[in-house]
């Protein structure tokens, strides 16, 4: 990077693909009254030299928009092609409207062809007047620049999907993670935030759960970690957070730093 900036955080959400409640559940967490325990699907924004991003784009983010006052976005980039990453993506049209101009959104080829199928609409030879309007660029895992902005991809496994985190500075956000490579861990040194997932107490066979997020943090050491991706199976917000490690801290919807 030629500069650094100050990278300003919003936590859109850190909950699965259900969100917390969870339709129907009367456990502790479901039915707790702590606004943390309260969880939007995942997705995050930053704002580095007024250059505004957003992390995946789930079927809250119209909600999300509204709850953190976020009046502009330039850019989406998509981890995955999963709903709760993707269904949101109609809700860019009070943004074109508003000023006027296409969002940016950045994803590999296979992304781009979920988003061909869920969206066919958009991509119709005689546009229906109002569709959302996008610039959609077709990424991989290597470094691309956007608006004088380094980003470098972060191969991850979902299972057996490989999907994308992304490194921004010394800021890195990673999640539905169930196994990074020797070589991926490599370009997340140095940082100093680092957001994972941690699904859950349980193993998780697509996700980590909380002891393999703990050891991943282990090996790449950031000043600071923070969790996403949460399921009410973790347990409460507190009770979790006071057994955590010192420089290690669960996410929650709303939360803002500067990194």
């Amino acid at each position: 990077m030629k500069n650094n900036y100050p990278i300003h955080i919003t936590f859109l959400g850190t909950g699965t693909s259900q969100g917390i409640p969870v339709i129907s559940c009367k456990c502790d967490v479901c039915k707790s009254s702590d606004s943390r325990n309260m969880r939007l699907r995942s997705s995050l924004f930053f704002n580095i030299n007024s250059v505004k991003f957003v992390i995946d784009i789930g079927p809250d983010f119209r909600q999300q928009m509204l709850i953190n006052h976020i009046e502009d976005v330039d850019a989406i980039l998509l981890t995955h092609e999963h709903k709760d990453h993707l269904a949101g993506l109609d809700d860019v049209r009070p943004f074109n409207y508003l000023k006027r101009k296409a969002i940016d959104v950045f994803a590999e080829n296979r992304v781009i062809d979920a988003i061909h199928r869920e969206f066919s609409y958009i991509f119709s030879k005689e546009k229906y007047p109002g569709i959302p309007v996008l610039n959609i660029h077709e990424i991989s895992n290597q470094n691309f620049e956007y608006n004088g902005i380094e980003i470098i991809p972060i191969r991850v496994m979902h299972w057996k999907l490989p999907i994308l985190g992304f490194r921004i500075q010394n800021f890195a956000y990673i999640t539905d993670a169930s196994l990074i490579e020797f070589d991926e861990i490599q370009k997340l040194q140095n940082l100093d935030v680092l957001v994972i997932n941690a699904l859950q107490i349980e193993k998780h066979y697509s996700h980590y759960n909380l002891e393999e997020a703990l050891q991943v943090v282990q090996k790449i050491k950031p000043k600071r970690a923070y969790f996403t991706h949460i399921s009410h199976h973790l347990g409460l917000y507190e009770k979790v957070q006071s057994q955590l490690p010192e420089c290690v801290f669960l996410g929650y919807d709303g939360l803002q730093l500067i990194v």
